[in-house]
């Protein structure tokens, strides 16, 4: 069962961390065609994103 919740946990945190990315790299124009495109509150929001995935992905890890 734990092992099980570890790994629902780490497939989350690197879905949020993907996620995280893909909202940085538009919100610095560098991936452009949505409405997030040139927008830097997402690339705040994918930054943060980014860092609470690692966090969730370290607290998976932990014995």
């Amino acid at each position: 069962m734990k092992s099980t919740i570890k790994v629902i946990l780490k497939i989350l945190a690197v879905l949020l961390v993907l996620a995280g990315g893909v909202w940085v790299l538009q919100g610095i124009n560098i991936l452009p065609g949505s409405y997030m495109s040139g927008d830097p509150q997402w690339a705040v929001n994918g930054a943060i994103a980014i860092i609470i995935g690692a966090g969730l992905f370290w607290f998976a890890n932990r014995k």
